[in-house]
């Protein structure tokens, strides 16, 4: 998908698609106004005959309009004018484009620059738009014999007024960076456990690193057991596919500068191990390096917009399987920390590969570490599908990623990280559990990892009900690389 900005009326612009908005009460914005007063009136005419109300999300095409020039007008509608706000904005964004993919136009011109959406600005609504766009374009067919049909909708352009045009040109850069990165975590999600092992991961990091001169190394087993990470090897113990731990380097600040580290887990397949899952949507177990895929697509996103910042991508990789070697419950394992970790639940495992690479971070002195996790059931219990959970042990980067979440939408909420909790995690035998029980299950899993991130700012957000969906529309949700970038963004100063 290409993107573009102009500037000009909209009814002289010759394009094959324009669309333009309609409030709820058939109210035409002002781009919708220039046509109807161009078309003599037409639109209006077409609305008195009740073809269309305005409501959120309906579109209606108009060909060939009397004295505008483009082929096909799109009237999008976009709800009550007082209640259009960012959502709002992008579900018409986001019709907008689905209708146009409908039609054999093979360019949308969208004048959505001058619709209202909350307080937000030009530059907003552009990255936006590219935003929702990359994610109607996306297709994952690459394991299906036959191909998706290519669709006719190539380009998209946004029309600006003067004022707002390099904003919006901005917006569309970094929305399309933004949404590359998040189509690269989708394809690394969607892949199947058979296909996207431990190894694919380390090598869609080098082929990364090759295409974005970014620096890359993968620390083998061996470099693993010499560095003592005995609690992220206890979870490989069962598998036959080698684990890897993934370091990229994007070094686009000053050289002395400290880096922001961002901690992806990258269960490739996750059985439970000994402790064995239920088998329905087991399936859905493939989507457990998430987080590995959103730091590598928050990564690729941040060398396209040459952020001046200096980030470190780690990625703790592999599999959790049952096996005569696997770990069991009761066994007593040693993170790379000298923590000593009484294993309760095999189940449990992300927090025992997460917690050796947070360790790990400590020698490249971070600014700040985020780790990114599909880490406990009890977050999608606590907050649904809407929101990642949040904890930190520095309220500043809480708000600073909360605000990021905003921005990008790609929410998260602030969960506590009490020391209350801790209680939880008290082992008879070793220095902790890696469970505290069913209550609080999430918040438990950040208190866990809260023991390994004392040295640093330290963020960890749950993904677990965010990164993937279900059901008719099972697939990845490339959540949440928005928030990261949008995160790294502010830090470099690149926000706006």
């Amino acid at each position: 998908m290409q993107f573009s900005t102009k500037r000009g009326a909209p009814e002289m612009r010759a394009t094959p698609c324009l669309a333009v908005g309609v409030y709820a009460g058939r109210k035409l914005s002002a781009a919708a106004g220039a046509l109807d007063r161009a078309a003599q009136g037409a639109l209006h005419e077409v609305l008195g005959r009740g073809d269309m109300e305005g409501k959120l999300g309906s579109t209606l095409i108009l060909y060939r309009l009397p004295g505008v020039a483009a082929e096909r007008v799109l009237l999008v509608g976009l709800g009550e004018e007082a209640d259009l706000h960012e959502r709002e904005y992008r579900e018409a964004a986001r019709a907008a484009v689905k209708a146009a993919q409908e039609t054999g136009a093979g360019m949308l011109t969208l004048c959505f620059i001058d619709i209202r959406a909350g307080r937000r600005d030009a530059l907003w609504k552009a990255r936006q738009v590219a935003l929702v766009a990359a994610e109607c374009a996306y297709r994952f067919d690459s394991m299906k014999s036959k191909k998706s049909d290519p669709r006719p909708l190539a380009q998209i352009e946004l029309l600006a007024a003067a004022r707002d045009a390099g904003a919006a040109a901005r917006g569309l850069r970094q929305g399309e960076a933004v949404g590359a990165g998040m189509s690269l975590a989708k394809d690394l999600g969607n892949l199947p456990g058979n296909v996207c092992t431990p190894a694919f991961l380390a090598e869609q990091a080098k082929k990364l690193a090759r295409e974005w001169k970014l620096g890359v190394e993968v620390l083998e087993r061996k470099d693993m057991e010499k560095l003592g990470m005995g609690s992220l090897l206890s979870v490989a113990q069962g598998s036959r596919q080698p684990p890897k731990l993934i370091v990229l380097n994007y070094a686009g600040g000053a050289k002395k500068a400290k880096p922001v580290v961002l901690v992806g887990k990258g269960i490739t397949f996750d059985t439970g191990g000994i402790s064995l899952k239920p088998s329905p949507e087991m399936d859905e177990m493939k989507f457990d390096m998430c987080g590995a895929a959103s730091v590598l697509g928050a990564l690729r996103a941040c060398a396209e917009m040459k952020l001046k910042l200096n980030v470190v991508g780690i990625i703790p990789t592999t599999e959790n399987m049952p096996g005569g070697g696997a770990t069991k419950p009761g066994d007593i394992v040693t993170s790379m920390s000298g923590q000593t970790i009484e294993v309760l639940n095999t189940d449990a495992e992300g927090r025992l590969i997460l917690c050796d690479a947070l360790t790990y971070a400590e020698r490249f002195e971070p600014d700040a570490v985020v780790d990114i996790a599909t880490l406990t059931g009890a977050c999608v219990i606590a907050l649904g599908h809407v929101a990642s959970g949040l904890y930190s042990n520095k309220e500043a980067l809480a708000r600073e990623l909360l605000a990021a979440g905003d921005d990008a939408y790609d929410r998260a909420w602030h969960m506590p990280l009490w020391d209350d909790y801790q209680e939880q995690l008290k082992s008879n035998f070793a220095d902790m559990a890696n469970i505290g029980g069913r209550p609080a299950g999430s918040v438990t899993a950040a208190c866990f990892l809260s023991r390994y991130a004392k040295k640093f700012d330290w963020a960890h957000l749950d993904i677990a009900g965010t990164a993937w969906k279900s059901g008719k529309d099972k697939g990845s949700t490339g959540r949440p690389v928005g928030l990261l970038t949008s995160f790294l963004m502010k830090r470099s100063g690149k926000g706006h």
